[in-house]
């Protein structure tokens, strides 16, 4: 029997994850939250969880470190995709790109007029080409932190970030004025384990997609 490894980051796309391994039988046997083994295994023995950051997710996928893992659009477009062979939407986890900017800030009007823009962002490649395709030109300032705070200390006009409820924004006086993408987690396979280990990953991919397609 092939061995199984599933990439997955904690928090929201661990816990929306499990109930799809669920329908596929899978159910670890620890709680990774509390848990500081970094290993998972699980209720079947040829299957085994690793806790990954959500950025490397796909590169324990793409060099095969892992056979299938879990990642957000937005990573995958941030970090690459190549080699990865992505057959779900999995549509959870799901949020916006978007751009926000300080309450009263006239963006609209500064685009139109063709300011350069700052922009802060932990998405430099996601911002760089929207705004390249509206041909505005931005200074982009890269970010790991509270993107929030970059405009209200007068580091950056905009940024650029993901949104889901928006409750972050409006605390801190921001407001979201343009939609770059919707953003969602997709399933990701290694090509080559889908080959070698077809046989084994097929009801895996089949019984997940049975539950997202309901």
């Amino acid at each position: 029997m092939n061995r199984i490894t599933i990439a997955l980051s904690k928090g929201r796309i661990f816990d929306e994850t499990m109930p799809l391994l669920a329908a596929a039988g899978i159910v670890p046997s620890e709680d990774p939250q509390s848990s500081r083994r970094l290993i998972i295994p699980t209720n079947r023995d040829e299957v085994r969880i690793v806790i990954v950051r959500a950025t490397d997710a796909p590169t324990y996928v793409q060099y095969g470190a892992a056979d299938l893992g879990v990642a957000g659009k937005d990573v995958l477009l941030e970090h690459g995709s190549e080699g990865l062979y992505q057959p779900i939407d999995l549509r959870i986890a799901q949020c916006r790109m978007m751009v926000a900017v300080p309450a009263g800030f006239d963006y609209l009007n500064v685009v139109r007029q063709g300011a350069r823009l700052k922009v802060a962002t932990k998405y430099v490649n996601i911002a760089r080409e929207h705004f390249a395709n509206k041909g505005v030109h931005v200074d982009l300032i890269k970010l790991y932190g509270s993107m929030e705070l970059a405009p209200l200390v007068g580091l950056a006009d905009a940024i650029v970030d993901l949104v889901s409820t928006g409750s972050t924004l409006k605390a801190n006086n921001l407001v979201a004025c343009e939609q770059i993408m919707d953003i969602s987690a997709r399933l990701i396979v290694n090509q080559a384990a889908l080959k070698l280990k077809r046989e084994s990953l097929m009801p895996i991919l089949d019984a997940i997609a049975g539950v997202v397609e309901q």
